[in-house]
């Protein structure tokens, strides 16, 4: 068996047990709340200092008085605005001024605009049992929001909760979100917890939840260890040239790999207390103490087995439980890969502020910095207030969002479409966008994290993060986006030089580093491992996780920004720039269908895609007249147009890798449809002319639009929000519209 710190395990154990009485008060002021009990939404508040976004719930008159409720509080939370109809636009370019108009009170002091970055729903019910184990206080109006929500998103039909919020019900959703309304007080006796409940039991009970539920499950000590299939820390004490050495896999995998697979070396589990004990009778098909948890190690439903476990992960999982496990395993072993893990850890923690790379391996690292550190040390401390980074507070209540924003990605398309739009020379809007570009600027990350090297970091000096420097993670698409924004804007007469040339070098530097041998660009890092490693993919519920890939998104992003800097600036690193250019047009044309489309990986999908990859061809002159290929992807976009003029793709395309129309159409994919057709010069404006319609006839009279389908996708298999996506594509593409066709009357 491995040497556990037995000292800090007991302090750990003795913390919970000797709170036990508050969190039984906690848990029982909660449960005292009505089932349907909501907060006053007009209490809450949203701020936001340098791009960190925290809500607020102020309880005092007084606080009320001196913190008055914005617009773009009212706007988040669903309230009434207020706000004057505009004139009814009849040409696109005046329901692109009208957007603007709408969109621009909701920017924040900082410059950025907020929103939610929702849809997975198994990122609150981790959070949930963390707070719970680690014995962290849920003050009642965050309990109150988050059963709000989970009870607004789930499932009408069969009482279940799936992978996103979108998704079929699963054991995963299912499971892991009963256990967090019952920690947050509610009933088990609700006739919409019964009706969960007897859902999870008609897909087996939590037997056959994937790995993650388990982990979770026997974290929170409802479930036995024995039934979840290794994580061994061990890994992390391989030799860097090993092929599956974990600095090889994808970054979100190996952050979350770390917590993970030290929490498992310690196998901690909650004491059992009256909930726990309840949950265990709860969540099963028979009484717990029946249960041969070992037998369902590779237990699944099939509702959540996305991506099977391979016949090689299935090996070695047999291997290290019962050879390596109990029969190999030295102490000495054990504690010198807990130790390097948590010095990992430690690391990542202090190079974000304890904000990390994402909430999944947050709320992960907190409860091995409790078991680690203590429960009163800092850096639990610092953990228990970034999680409030992660939390979104909106109409249906609160959700735990995919990172801590998407600041410098919004901020960054917005200040593009405006100009798109020819809006940036007009004066009204001139301190929006500086207001914009000051944000970018403040949010350039100027050096590199400390012991890059060591923490198996890409280069990020000079790039942009996807939400705030202070998560400090490089990404391509990011940097390359942001960098086309300040060019662009800082281009124009009248708007101040904050990123100065050296600065803006720095991020080209930092661009051409990233670079794979394929020519084409991934998300944070290059490729280090082989798609082999894919074998070892134990998620389940997810696709393409283990190493990066390259994506016509990032890669189009890259080369559209060498593309603007080159004009900026010709003479700076030329034959570098020209080299990598050539690879990524090269990759690009590569990566597309034999039907002439492009795979998405970042938004639904083939619609996404086809935007990104028709913007790269059309920076070098490939267009629908003198270019096949981009004549092919022209024609496999017109054949999905709908006959209400508009573009609409499911999700399931995604899922499946075949193009699935969407019941309805979408004003997003409209416009990334008509943004790529645009970028090819396609020449049949009538068809465009529909899409642009559809667009002008759904338009709100303040100047916005409705939420529609979810947006954005991650690892195949996963739906996530981007809802500021229905404001800064139309005001693109409208704009766009109007440049190239002289702005007609459309309605």
């Amino acid at each position: 068996m491995a040497r556990l710190d037995q000292e800090k395990l007991k302090a750990a154990n003795g913390h919970a047990r000797t709170n036990g009485e508050a969190r039984k008060r906690t848990t029982e002021k909660i449960g005292t709340t009505a089932a349907d009990a909501t907060t006053d939404l007009n209490r809450w508040r949203l701020l936001d200092e340098e791009g960190r976004q925290t809500w607020h719930y102020l309880e005092s008159k007084d606080e009320i008085k001196e913190w008055p409720q914005s617009i773009a509080d009212r706007h988040h939370l669903g309230l009434p605005l207020d706000l004057p109809t505009l004139p009814r636009p009849t040409t696109p370019l005046t329901s692109a001024r009208n957007a603007v108009e709408y969109f621009s009170n909701f920017q924040l002091p900082p410059g950025n605009w907020a929103c939610e970055y929702g849809g997975p729903m198994f990122l609150l019910p981790g959070l949930v049992i963390t707070w719970y184990v680690t014995e962290t206080p849920i003050p009642p109006y965050i309990a109150i929001e988050i059963k709000r929500y989970l009870f607004a998103r789930q499932s009408p039909k069969d009482g279940g909760w799936g992978l996103h919020i979108e998704g079929e019900s699963s054991v995963f959703g299912t499971a892991l979100n009963y256990v967090a309304m019952r920690i947050l007080g509610a009933s088990e006796e609700d006739s919409r917890m019964t009706k969960a409940r007897n859902t999870l039991h008609q897909f087996g009970g939590a037997v056959n939840g994937p790995h993650w539920s388990k982990f979770w499950l026997s974290v929170l000590g409802v479930m036995e260890w024995s039934a979840v299939n290794p994580v061994p820390p061990e890994l992390w004490l391989l030799p860097d040239w090993v092929p599956i050495a974990p600095w090889r896999w994808w970054v979100h995998m190996r952050q979350v790999f770390l917590p993970v697979s030290h929490i498992y070396s310690k196998k901690f589990s909650y004491p059992v207390n009256s909930l726990t004990r309840q949950l265990r009778e709860e969540l099963y098909t028979q009484p717990y103490e029946s249960i041969d948890f070992a037998s369902h190690r590779n237990s699944i439903s099939p509702l959540d087995n996305y991506h099977p476990k391979s016949f090689v992960l299935n090996s070695l999982n047999w291997a290290i439980s019962n050879i390596w496990n109990p029969y190999l395993r030295s102490d000495a072993v054990a504690k010198r890969a807990e130790d390097w893990t948590y010095d990992l850890i430690r690391r990542e923690d202090e190079n974000t502020d304890y904000a990390n790379l994402g909430p999944v391996s947050a709320v992960m690292n907190l409860l091995v910095c409790y078991l680690h550190d203590g429960p009163d040390s800092y850096s639990v401390r610092r953990h228990r207030e970034r999680m409030h980074d992660f939390l979104w507070m909106k109409n249906e209540g609160m959700l735990m969002n995919g990172t801590n924003g998407v600041q410098v990605w919004d901020a960054s398309f917005l200040i593009q479409a405006v100009v798109e739009a020819g809006l940036a020379e007009d004066e009204k809007w001139r301190p929006m966008l500086t207001k914009t570009l000051e944000f970018l600027d403040n949010q350039q990350i100027r050096e590199d994290c400390k012991e890059q090297d060591v923490c198996y970091r890409q280069r990020s000096k000079g790039a942009w993060a996807f939400s705030t420097k202070t998560q400090g993670y490089t990404l391509s698409d990011c940097t390359s986006e942001a960098l086309k924004s300040v060019i662009l804007l800082q281009g124009i007469p009248g708007y101040p030089q904050l990123v100065s040339e050296g600065r803006i070098q720095d991020a080209i530097d930092t661009l051409l580093t990233m670079q794979n041998s394929s020519g084409g660009f991934a998300s944070y890092e290059r490729i280090r491992g082989s798609e082999y490693l894919e074998l070892l993919n134990a998620a389940e519920v997810f696709g393409r996780i283990m190493v990066e890939y390259d994506y016509p998104e990032c890669t189009t992003s890259v080369v559209t920004a060498l593309s603007i800097f080159s004009k900026h600036d010709p003479k700076y690193r030329k034959a570098d720039i020209s080299k990598t250019m050539k690879g990524a047009l090269q990759y690009i044309r590569k990566a597309q269908h034999p039907d002439g489309s492009w795979y998405g990986s970042w938004g639904i999908c083939f619609t996404y895609a086809g935007m990104f990859a028709l913007e790269s061809l059309s920076s070098v002159g490939e267009t629908y007249v003198n270019s096949s290929r981009v004549a092919k992807a022209c024609e496999f976009l017109v054949s999905k147009q709908k006959d209400d003029g508009g573009w609409g793709e499911s999700y399931k395309s995604c899922e499946t890798g075949v193009y699935v129309q969407h019941e309805r159409s979408q004003v997003v994919q409209t416009c990334w449809a008509l943004l790529g057709l645009m970028e090819a010069d396609f020449p049949r404006q009538d068809v465009l002319e529909r899409g642009i319609r559809l667009i002008m006839g759904r338009q709100k009279p303040e100047g916005g639009w409705e939420q529609e389908a979810i947006e954005g996708v991650f690892n195949k298999s996963c739906m996530i929000s981007y809802p500021n996506y229905k404001y800064i594509f139309p005001i693109k593409t409208l704009g766009m519209f109007a440049k190239k066709y002289g702005n007609p009357e459309i309605l």
